[in-house]
């Protein structure tokens, strides 16, 4: 049971990590111009939600339960529950920038359709 609190912690934290860091990787592609993915960023993004999990766990299993940390092992397990967890929210948040974007474009830049939920909100 004192295992499964320190995995609890570090699952609610790759949760949160990794919405964060698919924002922020959506928007550095937005400011850099990129047209597709760049895989160095999704790298990154699994990094560093790796580090922050190992470190809430670090700090669950030795501060709080007390216990000897194995710091290898907890690193492969950790990865192993962060990229499932990453892949399936990429394609969700693909969808929610996909289904509120403001506009379609063509491909020479010029305003296809506007959506209709962007102009009810404004």
């Amino acid at each position: 049971m004192q295992g499964g609190l320190a995995y609890i912690v570090s699952f609610i934290v790759i949760l949160i990590s990794v919405f964060i860091t698919l924002y922020f990787k959506s928007e550095l592609e937005r400011m850099f111009r990129e047209k597709k993915q760049v895989v160095a960023f999704h790298i990154c993004n699994v990094l560093i939600t790796l580090m922050i999990s190992f470190a809430a766990h670090a700090v669950t299993v030795i501060y709080i339960l007390q216990n000897k940390l194995k710091m290898l092992q907890q690193m492969v397990i950790l990865l192993f529950i962060i990229l499932p967890v990453y892949v399936l929210g990429h394609f969700a948040y693909e969808k929610y920038k996909f289904i509120n974007r403001k506009y379609q474009a063509s491909e020479n830049g010029k305003v296809l359709v506007i959506n209709e939920k962007y102009l009810r909100r404004k």
